[in-house]
């Protein structure tokens, strides 16, 4: 067992194991027990349901039969197709199985020493964050000898039933399996960035480029160790897995097993290229059922292709729920994928290496405003500000960040009459270059970016964002919700990803001597024009410095500038000495020593106007008169509540 996995039900599998061997008992788990409480949270069994061990159903039992495979796994009486897609899945990438498999050697039964074998085996989950150690016994639900559930082509294989009865402890029930998403399963094995993609947007029926993008997207996280899954929505409740002319189910989840651009026809000597067709290959977790349009297993399209080809895609012409598509066909028939990242962290990778923010989070009430931590979507502007806020930056010109929001799973309270996914979104937020305390106040800040809002396990958002500083809230739609959440963040460079926690700054004995803030201003300078960069005949490199008491903010350098330059740059003062002017200064960056072409003086009182004004730069020897070329748009917000911005 990994030593961050943390043990559900504080349930040691090692220790458990060992005091069965030396009782010379088999383990039978108290925390779920062989019963309808275990199978079902909202009816009793109607069948005469026995709970079987593994050396009951058959005389030679194993975890795995020559190794694990996707195509192990069949779907039982229970509706999780969903689960055993993920499972499929799975047994495609052995660095993955053997996290949530751990030290699978040592659980496998070992004939040699029978008396070695405990009953007991245990599973891990990636679990907001953190991997959870799930032990079970090995009492399996069964009727006239069969397992009722997931389970394998051989009957003597055990591994599948296993997970999945380790699954159903982890969700309450058996039960709390009856439906589900591929994604979540699959990011519950291995900690992946889950993407939902609306294949019936038009762009992927009818827009070559944009079925070759999608296309070349999947194969690289494919060929990257990513899992893909999709299905085919329903219209209707009456429709589920009602098969449609092509033989497809609806409201049935598949497993994407193979994507490979296929050569079409022999290699020679005298012709030079061959045709490249873009295919897919899926999976039906029921073991039969498979798609009747073109490329199908018995396809007069397969003559097209050579038999070395067919050997290397792995071509069989059986029923056995596994067939391949043209990426074409796949795009036309099937509505929604599930794409699972494995995003690379590591620096010893040849491949992208991303940077990764992480926080476990809470949404949590509060009667006080300031500790309510679950004030609800964007809609609610009285309480949006008093959710979880997370701080970051970017630091290239434009950098793509990717953003998942997973909140805990909620199954195991559907014994309660409840279980559903809450409604949740985020907001990122651009701030001011040197903001370092929560927002309290949509004053001045972009929305840069915010995905729609959806009652799923997962939100996913990808989205290039300009260099700054940058504010994620992660957000319940209703306010008042109670729920945990794990935000993970990745950039191309480190954007010191931390939550911002204090309200305002803190009380300190420096206070005695220096004092404490007064006032907050927030100042947002718009853009310069007019300056006098006393350049012939090339463009100037101007930046702006913005000072207030003993701190200095400044922007970018913008090049090539001749007179005139849109700065949209912000910074915001917690302000002690208020009689003290803020300083807006335009500079030229030059290679000796930077020339400064003139500054204003604000006063930044609550009373000023907050509208954005034009004015006038000065010198800054402290003659005001002494006017210099050029004027600065410049909008500053002041008030002596910190709390108001």
């Amino acid at each position: 067992m990994a030593l961050s996995a943390r043990q559900l039900k504080n349930q040691d599998y090692w220790q458990l194991k060992n005091e069965c061997k030396k009782a010379g008992r088999l383990f039978e788990d108290p925390e779920f027990p062989a019963a309808d409480e275990s199978l079902f949270y909202s009816k009793v069994s109607t069948d005469k349901i026995e709970w079987k061990r593994p050396g009951e159903l058959c005389d030679d039992p194993h975890l795995f039969v020559d190794g694990i495979s996707h195509h192990d796994l069949h779907q039982g009486k229970l509706g999780n197709c969903w689960f055993v897609a993920a499972c499929s899945c799975l047994a495609l990438r052995k660095t993955l199985w053997e996290k949530v498999i751990p030290e699978w050697k040592k659980q496998e039964w070992d004939p040699k020493r029978p008396h070695r074998y405990a009953g007991i085996f245990h599973f891990q989950f990636w679990c907001l964050g953190n991997w959870v150690d799930v032990v079970i016994d090995d009492r399996l639900p069964s009727i006239d000898g069969n397992l009722i559930y997931c389970h394998s082509n051989m009957k003597n294989e055990f591994w599948s039933a296993l997970l999945e009865k380790a699954y159903a402890k982890l969700a309450g029930s058996y039960e709390a399996l009856d439906g589900g998403s591929t994604a979540d399963a699959i990011v519950d094995f291995t900690g992946a960035v889950a993407e939902s993609i609306d294949l019936s947007d038009t762009k992927y029926k009818a827009n070559i480029t944009a079925q070759t993008n999608l296309f070349e997207d999947l194969l690289k996280v494919y060929k990257r160790g990513g899992l893909i899954c999709c299905h085919l929505k329903d219209a209707s409740s009456r429709d589920m897995q009602a098969v449609n002319p092509m033989g497809l189910i609806k409201g049935h989840a598949y497993s994407v097993t193979g994507i490979k651009k296929v050569t079409l026809g022999e290699k020679t000597l005298c012709f030079g290229k061959t045709t490249k067709l873009f295919m897919i290959r899926m999976r039906n977790p029921w073991g039969h059922r498979e798609w009747k349009g073109t490329w199908n297993d018995e396809s007069e399209e397969w003559k097209k292709v050579s038999k070395s080809e067919k050997v290397k895609l792995g071509l069989t012409v059986r029923n056995d729920g596994e067939f391949w598509m043209t990426f074409e066909d796949w795009c036309n028939n099937f509505t929604h994928a599930d794409v699972c990242r494995i995003i690379n962290t590591s620096y010893l990778s040849r491949h992208k290496t991303w940077e990764k923010g992480e926080a476990q989070g809470k949404w949590t009430r509060d009667d006080d405003v300031l500790l309510n931590r679950s004030g609800g979507c964007f809609n609610n502007k009285s309480t949006f500000f008093q959710n979880p806020q997370y701080i970051f930056e970017v630091k290239k010109e434009d950098d793509e960040v990717l953003v998942s929001l997973q909140q805990e799973d909620q199954r195991i309270h559907k014994k309660f009459g409840k279980g559903d996914s809450f409604i949740i979104g985020f907001e990122i937020l651009k701030v001011e270059q040197n903001r370092r305390y929560r927002i309290h106040k949509m004053q001045g800040q972009e929305r840069a970016a915010s995905p729609p809002y959806m009652n799923l396990r997962s939100i996913f958002l990808r989205k290039v964002l300009k260099k700054g500083r940058y504010v994620i809230i992660p957000t319940t739609f209703h306010s008042g919700v109670t729920c945990e959440f794990n935000l993970r963040l990745f950039t191309d460079e480190p954007s010191n990803f931390r939550e911002l926690v204090k309200d305002k700054p803190s009380v300190s004995c420096w206070n005695i001597f220096f004092g404490y803030p007064k006032r907050v201003s927030q100042v947002l300078v718009a853009s310069i024009e007019g300056v006098d960069p006393r350049t012939e005949t090339e463009g100037a490199d101007l930046y702006i410095v913005i000072k207030c008491e003993n701190e200095s903010v400044q922007s970018e350098v913008y090049k090539n500038t001749n007179t005139s330059a849109v700065i949209d740059m912000k910074a915001i003062f917690y302000r002690r000495r208020v009689n003290k002017p803020i300083a807006i200064q335009v500079w030229r960056r030059k290679i000796m020593s930077d020339q400064f072409l003139g500054q204003v003086l604000l006063a930044a009182s609550p009373n000023d106007p907050v509208e954005e004004q034009s004015l006038q730069l000065h010198n800054k020897d402290g003659r005001a008169t002494q006017e210099m070329p050029g004027r600065i748009n410049v909008k500053v917000v002041s008030s002596d509540d910190l709390l108001d911005l």
